[in-house]
């Protein structure tokens, strides 16, 4: 299963990138050519550069849904409901999501819009500025990301050790210390999931970008994965090689990533 819905359409994008099709006439075979268009592309290095603040800004979610976790796994009264409310996030879809943070950000009669003319005397239509459009998509999939990251973690926090945290505290452990070198050591598989999730997260980024903006204004809020789309089966073009090459950049790009967090797992675990 793993080969045929995977490895394979992996491979076969690879491979398609050296092509020029349009899905439905004959191949042509064109080599690199696809690539080095692609080099010259500027909307392909807006969107590159907006992966790159997308990945940077959405690990805010790691640290974020830790301490979101570690206040969720307090016994006290009630707690149940916080965790039913920090949970609802990730329970609805992005696409709904999406519609509410426009919602969010409307001109005229969106609540932040009011929030931020009350301010400073002046809205901002954040989904209308270039300046602030992806900053304010990123916010709207940190919502649900959080809440997924706090899901992992509450996970692992049940299986923390009681005993390796009485032994700290009988060394007089506790606060920062207590977190840092006896809780976050206990929860790398958890923080594992998390990195490599958000990591896929930020960088497949399509539906948010296509509901809010679809792509604007301008084309300044597109992603490589919303790029891919428009090139290889909007009205723009069908052009199923280009958007390979583009896939396999974005695929690349991913790779990298997880597989630098694998090797620094595996060389602290065998420092261990």
């Amino acid at each position: 299963m793993f080969l045929l819905y995977v490895i394979y359409p992996i491979v076969e994008s690879m491979w398609l990138s050296f092509y020029d099709w349009d899905g439905l006439g004959a191949k042509a075979w064109i080599g690199l050519e696809n690539y080095r268009e692609l080099f010259d592309d500027d909307a392909f290095y807006t969107s590159l550069k907006n992966n790159i603040l997308w990945l940077v800004l959405y690990m805010l979610a790691v640290p974020a849904g830790l301490f979101i976790a570690l206040f969720l796994n307090q016994t006290v009264r009630g707690i149940r409901i916080y965790k039913s409310l920090f949970f609802f996030p990730f329970v609805i879809s992005q696409v709904v999501v999406g519609l509410i943070f426009s919602w969010f950000y409307a001109p005229n009669f969106g609540l932040f819009y009011h929030l931020i003319e009350w301010l400073t005397g002046t809205g901002v239509a954040v989904l209308a500025d270039d300046r602030y459009v992806t900053y304010g998509i990123i916010a709207a999939g940190l919502w649900p990301q959080i809440a997924y990251c706090m899901i992992l973690y509450l996970t692992g926090l049940n299986n923390v050790s009681p005993d390796q945290i009485e032994a700290a505290r009988l060394d007089g452990a506790k606060g920062w210390r207590m977190l840092w070198f006896v809780i976050v050591p206990q929860l790398r598989p958890a923080t594992f999931i998390a990195v490599v999730v958000t990591v896929i997260g930020a960088l497949r980024s399509f539906d948010l970008v296509s509901i809010m903006t679809d792509g604007g204004p301008y084309g300044s809020s597109r992603v490589l994965s919303f790029y891919m789309y428009e090139q290889a089966l909007s009205e723009y073009g069908y052009r199923m090689g280009y958007g390979a090459a583009i896939a396999v950049v974005l695929f690349a790009i991913m790779m990298v990533f997880i597989s630098g967090f694998i090797w620094k797992m595996v060389r602290d675990e065998q420092g261990g």
